[in-house]
């Protein structure tokens, strides 16, 4: 055990320590834990490497080196301590992301060597519910994804990913990484979507992460001409019951601030604001 305040580079024979720290916030942390389970904590199978700062020899705090970088847990002196690593390292992530109060606090130590960023969210509340509304019913039409609709699933996915991070992923590698990861969805069950009778999607939705304690929605999208009819509601109803009974006890999601019908729409499916996050895209 290390006696001493510091950080270092965790190994696969420190998993139970880490999820550890990962357990005790299960929502917020549902992606990085999700990962981890299945992965354990080796950097190739992980995909990218896991911090540790110990204080008076017990970890106490993670921070996720991939292509995100995500403070888990982290008080201010860890995030100095991750800070500090994350310069002599160099940028090699597409983005920060993380609760807002340390996410905030990481950026102002790395902007100075790290910026300018493309954009910075400063602000996206986390919401939560454990239960299905008692006044939205779920859209019958929405359903998972096959595995042979994959062509029909996908436009739609760039489409959304494209909108709400303002690049797309199929730049760089042609795509090959997500059409990798809505595959691995998909497969997984995980992806759902309504379908017009010429197979074009109207409405999708994929749990992105789940753990035995949490799962997270993402990836919520209803095609531009169908806006305004309604399908938004109804479609979250429908993902959030697949959620609560095949997946986990609680459903999360975050959010843009200013996205405001949004946001009306998963406070009228249930959700309640329980913290925020902060998201630094480069």
């Amino acid at each position: 055990m290390l006696t001493q305040t510091t950080s270092r580079v965790l190994e696969p024979s420190d998993l139970d320590a880490a999820l550890a720290v990962l357990d005790r916030e299960p929502v917020a942390n549902a992606f990085v834990t999700a990962r981890v389970r299945v992965a354990g904590l080796d950097p190739w199978r992980l995909g990218g490497e896991m911090w540790g700062w110990y204080e008076h020899g017990m970890l106490t705090s993670l921070c996720y080196a991939g292509a995100n970088l995500v403070p888990i847990c982290a008080t201010p002196r860890a995030v100095r301590a991750f800070a500090d690593r994350a310069r002599r390292a160099g940028r090699r992530c597409s983005s920060i992301v993380g609760p807002a109060e340390s996410t905030a606090q990481l950026w102002r130590l790395l902007e100075p060597g790290w910026g300018p960023a493309r954009e910075v969210r400063t602000r996206q509340p986390l919401m939560v519910t454990d239960h299905m509304p008692a006044d939205i019913a779920p859209d019958p039409c929405v359903r998972r994804v096959r595995k042979d609709e994959m062509e029909r699933i996908m436009p739609a996915c760039v489409a959304m990913f494209t909108e709400e991070v303002g690049v797309s992923p199929l730049a760089g590698d042609g795509g090959l990484l997500y059409q990798a990861r809505v595959a691995e969805l998909v497969g997984a069950g995980r992806s759902f979507a309504r379908f017009d009778a010429d197979g074009n999607v109207l409405f999708k939705a994929e749990v992105g992460a789940a753990t035995d304690r949490a799962c997270q929605i993402q990836g919520v999208w209803v095609a531009p001409e169908h806006r305004g009819r309604g399908l938004a509601a109804p479609g979250m109803a429908a993902v959030l019951r697949y959620a609560l009974a095949e997946i986990a006890p609680v459903a999360s999601l975050y959010v843009n601030d200013f996205n405001t019908a949004a946001r009306r729409t998963y406070r009228r499916v249930g959700f309640q604001e329980a913290g925020a996050f902060m998201s630094v895209l480069f």
